[in-house]
Order: structure tokens, then C-alpha cells, then sequence
């Protein structure tokens, strides 16, 4: 995983001078390659190096060797066109060194990047399931149509509507096939030969989230009775950790009316068994079975995920396709202590 750039964009009203500069409105994005920016800074003194700002492709950082070369820069830059990038206009400010990212405590579980290193029956990771080409089609989908806005991220329903305040379907609420667009992703789903039937799995739920950076997800088992065995979600535009907790029976959070059994707040209670595994752009997660019924899953709330010893930033987004068989009846699971169906 590639190191993060070591300095970063100052505040707005930040005095700080430094030999390194944020430089906006120039990069890959709008055609200008690194070398070409470092070409036309060195002008005003001795370039150490260009590097990306952050993941738009339109902002860098280019480092000079000592503050006064970066001053000069900036003073002939700032707001004017650069001769030797095509008369672009530039934004120029001093950079600052990146503050030492902060990993908390709850990082700390190993991680596993495969499904036989999680090792929880039901759970299945498969690696680049769709293409480069096909996450970008899908976003594009995605990106034109109307989102829902929650609290903290966006979400579209297609097929059934969840219902965020039950924690349920209403079956008789039907939105419509799903979507064109997802009919590779589904044929696909059907080829799995690990899950027995998949092929006639039939589903006819889609969930869309966007979650910026830092937001996550509250761990939860997805209600029993509203979802049959199996829940599919391909991950787009961005990685992330995501935690499975098996509580022990009598100590699995709280019921809510809906039957799901959340919680909310999982530092309250540590009698459970903790597992996590790493989520990759065009990996497909499989729940069934006991990691389904038994096991909730969870996203935490950061911005920097630690995979065992490495430190990797979430993307400025990342969006999730979950694919789902609404439930015709109550769920006839193994796993009483978690089902809402068995009260």
C-alpha cells in the first residue's frame, strides 16, 4: 500500500511557511503529468518532488529544496497563469507536514484478507469479481440516479424499499424489477459454486450506500425475517475493514421492535468473539449461514483502517451494492438465539 504524501493543505487563515507548496487546478485529471509541474516549478528553485494532494487527480504537492525557492513560487504563481504549463491559472499555498495519523485501539484485531483466513462458515470474499471497467459503469449507473439522503451517507432502494425505522420490508411495497445495470453482476452471482442454489436465489432487493470517509456502519445482524439466507455486497469506488462479532447467546445487544438485534453501542459490552476481514474495490462479500444468522457485521467509523501493520486512508467514497432475496415467511434458522422469528 503506497504511503500517504507527508504534507497536506494548510487552514485557510494558517501563517505557515514551508518549502513545500498545495497547488490546485493542475495534475493527471486535467491532462498535465508530474513531470511537466516539476519542470515548470524549478524555475524558481530546486524541486525534491511532486505528489498528489489527495485522490481528485486536479491538486499536488510540489516540494521544493528550501522555503524561499517555495516562496518565490508562490509569489509568481498564486492566482496567475504559468507560462510553462500553457498560461494555466494556479492556486498556490504553502503546505504543512501531515499530522501523524491516529489509529485507535479497536484497529487492533488482526485482519484477514480472505475468507479462509476469517474462517466463520457462510462467509465467502471473492476478489475482483467484476472489472476495472465494470465498477466504473456501475458508478456511472448509480451516479444518475436520485439518492436518498440519511444522516450520514446516501442510500437508493430498488426492488423493496428497507425501511430503516423497522429494520424491514413491506412486501407488499413492491418498486419493481431491479435495475437493467446490475443483470451481469446478478448472472454472475448465479455462477458462485460455493453456495448451494445460487442459481436460483432469485433476488429481487438492492440497497446503494455511499459512504463518505469516516462514516461506517452500527454492528447488526440483518433482520431474519426479512431476508432469506444468502446477502451479496460488491464493494465500489473504495476499501474498507469490516468487523464480525459473535456474541455470546443471552449477550447479543438489544432487541428492537422489528426483531433485529443491534448494537448500537458495542464498546458497552466485550462479551463477544471478534473477527475482521479487508473489503478491496470489486470484491464481492457473501454472508450465509452461520456468518448471516449468528454474526453481526460491522464498519467502523474511521478514516485510516490498520491492516496488519500497514496504514491505508478510506477513498473519499466508497459505495456498496447489497443483494437481497426478500423473505415470504418466517425464518426456520438453527440460530434461535438471534432470530426475530422464534419470538
Amino acid at each position: 500500500m503506497p504511503s500517504p504524501p507527508q504534507f497536506t493543505r494548510p487552514h485557510p487563515r494558517s501563517p505557515t511557511q514551508s518549502s513545500s507548496l498545495y497547488v490546485a487546478n493542475v495534475g493527471p485529471a486535467v491532462g498535465i503529468a508530474f513531470r511537466s509541474i516539476a519542470a515548470a516549478f524549478s524555475a524558481f528553485g530546486e524541486v525534491k518532488g511532486v505528489h498528489a494532494a489527495d485522490d481528485t487527480g486536479a491538486r499536488v504537492i510540489v516540494s521544493f529544496a528550501d522555503e524561499e525557492s517555495a516562496g518565490k513560487a508562490l509569489r509568481g504563481l498564486d492566482g496567475r497563469g504559468c507560462v510553462g504549463l500553457g498560461g494555466r491559472v494556479l492556486h498556490v499555498r504553502y503546505s504543512v507536514p501531515r499530522p501523524p495519523v491516529q489509529v485507535e485501539e479497536q484497529q487492533s484485531v488482526s485482519v484477514s484478507l480472505t475468507a479462509s483466513e476469517l474462517n466463520i462458515p457462510g462467509a465467502y470474499l471473492y476478489h475482483d469479481f467484476i472489472t476495472k471497467e465494470e465498477e466504473e459503469k456501475l458508478l456511472a449507473e448509480v451516479d444518475g440516479r436520485a439518492w436518498m439522503c440519511l444522516a450520514k451517507r446516501r442510500v437508493q432502494h430498488y426492488g423493496y424499499e428497507f425501511c430503516y425505522k423497522t429494520r424491514n420490508v413491506d412486501i407488499n411495497q413492491h418498486l419493481g424489477v431491479l435495475p437493467l445495470f446490475v443483470s451481469p453482476v446478478l448472472e454472475r452471482i448465479s455462477t458462485c459454486s460455493e453456495l448451494d442454489g445460487a442459481g436460483n436465489i432469485g433476488l429481487d432487493q438492492l440497497t446503494v450506500n455511499e459512504y463518505p470517509s469516516g462514516v461506517g456502519l452500527s454492528p447488526h445482524i440483518d433482520t431474519h425475517s426479512a431476508f432469506e439466507n444468502a446477502i451479496f455486497s460488491l464493494s465500489l469506488a473504495g476499501s474498507c475493514i469490516m468487523e464480525l462479532r459473535r456474541y455470546h447467546e443471552g449477550n447479543a445487544g438489544h432487541e428492537s421492535g422489528s426483531g433485529i438485534i443491534s448494537t448500537e453501542k458495542p464498546e458497552d459490552s466485550v462479551d463477544f468473539l471478534r473477527k475482521a476481514i479487508f473489503l478491496p474495490p470489486r470484491s464481492l462479500l457473501v454472508l450465509s449461514g452461520e456468518a448471516r444468522y449468528a454474526w453481526h457485521h460491522y464498519i467502523p467509523h474511521h478514516k485510516v483502517d490498520l491492516v496488519n501493520g500497514s496504514i491505508t486512508r478510506r477513498s473519499s467514497r466508497r459505495v456498496s451494492l447489497t443483494f437481497r432475496k426478500v423473505r415470504r415467511g418466517p425464518c426456520c434458522c438453527e440460530y434461535v438465539a438471534y432470530c426475530d422469528s422464534w419470538r
